[in-house]
């Protein structure tokens, strides 16, 4: 089975303290096919400021450092995690312009500024009502993502639920939002987008059972896997489980990018 990891973050991402060559060797120790480079491009800062002050030299240094390493043993694919990509849909269209980007993760880690704009990270979910109106909001920002042109897949559909449920204890679910969730991929498929099964580093893989099958309801085929990685003990993990999952839903294929134009790979 051909396996990749399509969502990873090294010192270049303000999360990570990880050379690119490590998370490289971790990535070829796992068994992985190809890698993908995507550190953190948010249009917002934890808080909820406008921040566009993300530059491309560091990746770049990364990148030139590692892939001579790793020829003809692993594809290391340049991609970006952009976040909050609808509050400045300019600047987003202008950073992802780059010739030689290979893949775009379209994320919402943000609530919109209209509503504090603070990361989905920081807020404190200490009842139901407290994660539902966060979840309203998540949905608002990613109707508006998906209208836009900067992202190849959406990324980690169900982020929240990571800090809802796992880390605060609650029991939420997304029932009342699967007639928002399939509109959002009717206009991601539509414009010729994917979604990501994002295994937040192999602990969550079963979450994306009913996100597939309403992908695939909605008639999705672009599909790729990430373990959402920021060191190097965490590269593949869940991915060969989550590969199995897509294809038992009924995905033959999984996707990678080269200069933002996918190819299926079966399974």
């Amino acid at each position: 089975m051909f396996l990749t990891d399509y969502h990873t973050h090294s010192l270049c991402s303000p999360d990570s303290s990880a050379p690119l060559t490590a998370m490289a060797q971790a990535a070829r120790d796992a068994g992985m096919d190809e890698l993908c480079l995507t550190d953190h491009c948010d249009l917002l800062s934890a808080d909820g400021k406008l921040d566009l002050s993300f530059r491309w030299a560091p990746i770049e240094k990364q990148l030139a450092l590692t892939r001579p390493v790793f020829a003809g043993i692993l594809p290391i694919k340049m991609g970006l995690e952009l976040g909050e990509a609808w509050e400045d849909p300019a600047a987003a269209a202008k950073l992802v312009s780059r010739p030689e980007l290979d893949f775009v993760i379209g994320s919402v880690h943000n609530r919109g500024r209209a509503s504090g704009g603070i990361d989905f990270y920081y807020v404190n979910y200490n009842s139901e009502e407290t994660c539902y109106a966060a979840l309203d909001d998540y949905f608002s920002c990613m109707e508006a993502l998906a209208e836009l042109d900067c992202y190849d897949v959406l990324g980690h559909v169900i982020y929240p639920l990571r800090y809802m449920n796992e880390r605060d204890g609650n029991h939420v679910t997304l029932d009342r939002y699967w007639d928002r969730i399939r509109e959002i991929f009717r206009r991601v498929i539509a414009k010729g987008k994917g979604i990501e099964v994002n295994t937040c580093r192999g602990r969550n893989i079963a979450d994306w059972r009913p996100v597939l099958a309403l992908y695939r309801d909605c008639g999705g085929t672009l599909i790729t896997l990430g373990s959402d990685a920021h060191r190097p003990n965490d590269v593949g993990l869940g991915i060969r489980a989550a590969a199995e999952l897509v294809k038992e839903m009924g995905f033959g294929s999984i996707a990678v990018y080269e200069r933002r134009q996918p190819r299926l790979i079966r399974l």
